[in-house]
């Protein structure tokens, strides 16, 4: 055969192959309309924004035919049910924080943090690589659902308060908005936890309903606008050292999808995580500098409270691990994944970091 024959066979062939296979593609992918409904407001464009992120992500890879149409706290349901929606078929899937359902179980604190529990990387290591999502996975089966990374806010601040918060005494009957499993270990120290949506916390505080409130940090906290009723500042938010935030995804809905569509969703809450870890980063700094213009007064704990709170944390843990078989599994596996994180961490991320945060940058 000529070369010039070959050339057009080939073409030809190439030509049939693609007819034959466009139609084989189509058909692996189905058109699919989804809901997603959040637990925060839009407003909250890094939540909220990261959710978004993820819907769009899933559309743009199938060429529009899986579409996830994104609802916001109150619009669907209230943000403290996305669970209950998604178990019960309600929706298709939420982007939530699994701690906020501790009530039914302890163990949904893990999908976010536990008081104390490790830094935004370690609990991402362990929920990507160190057996945290199938061990969590395995548990929430039994709530017809199964987890998508989507999110981390990093370490988060440890709230506002309408008074100076300087000895432990100073926490007994304090009525603090606080989410989760976090709750519990402040009620050893004497304050009565109060969990709100994050839409609920400004008026709760400007009526006095509560002396003081956690949410994120400085970008969410200053558009929610609590400096404006409670000057006080603190940090660290010992409660959420690097909190997960998970797309939850009905699990017969999640059996059904083609293998293909379960990767495209697995891949787009991995942009969405690693998209607002970086909004987090660009946004902090700058806002924090406002908040102080504006007359915000910031704090540290004492190493009092921090000590007395680490105490409770530790026996909380360990009260809930004797009489609960889920959350001593998953516990047992996540600090072993993070003691030897922070071994490491000891060895060149302090050491590094500790010396860059006494230095400041300069051209000249």
């Amino acid at each position: 055969m000529r070369r010039r024959d070959f050339i057009k066979v080939s073409g030809l062939a190439a030509a049939g192959a693609a007819s034959i296979a466009a139609p084989a593609i189509a058909q692996s992918m189905p058109e699919l309309k989804w809901r997603m409904t959040a637990s925060w407001p839009k407003s909250l464009d890094t939540l909220y924004g990261g959710a978004d992120i993820m819907a769009k992500a899933v559309a743009e890879a199938t060429d529009n035919k899986f579409q996830i149409q994104l609802f916001a706290a109150g619009e669907i349901v209230p943000g403290l049910q996305v669970l209950d929606a998604v178990q019960n078929g309600t929706v298709e899937m939420g982007h939530t924080a699994s701690y906020y359902y501790f009530g039914k179980d302890p163990t949904f604190a893990f999908g976010s943090c536990v008081p104390f529990g490790p830094n935004m990387r370690l609990n991402q290591g362990w929920y990507v690589l160190g057996g945290g999502r199938e061990v969590l996975n395995e548990f929430y089966k039994s709530y017809n659902v199964i987890s998508l990374l989507a999110g981390n806010t990093g370490a988060q601040m440890g709230g506002w308060f309408r008074k100076e918060i300087k000895t432990v005494d100073d926490l007994k009957g304090l009525k603090f908005r606080i989410g989760g499993f976090a709750g519990r270990v402040m009620q050893k120290l004497g304050a009565v936890p109060q969990q709100l949506a994050g839409g609920d916390i400004y008026p709760a505080l400007e009526k006095g309903t509560i002396d003081g409130a956690e949410w994120v940090g400085p970008y969410d906290d200053e558009k929610l606008g609590f400096y404006k009723v409670a000057p006080h500042y603190y940090t660290p938010g010992w409660w959420e050292g690097g909190p997960i935030l998970l797309a939850m995804v009905n699990l017969d809905k999640w059996n059904a999808l083609p293998k293909h569509y379960q990767n495209v969703l697995i891949q787009a809450g991995h942009l969405s995580n690693n998209w607002m870890m970086a909004r987090y980063d660009q946004a902090n700094p700058t806002a924090l500098k406002r908040l102080l213009a504006n007359g915000t007064k910031l704090h540290a704990f004492s190493p009092a409270i921090m000590e007395a709170s680490f105490k409770a944390a530790m026996e909380l843990h360990r009260e809930v691990s004797a009489s609960n078989a889920n959350f001593k599994k998953v516990y047992e596996s996540l600090m072993s994944f993070a003691n030897d994180g922070y071994q490491w961490y000891r060895v060149a991320e302090l050491t590094f970091d500790s010396f860059m945060t006494g230095h400041t940058l300069s051209l000249s």
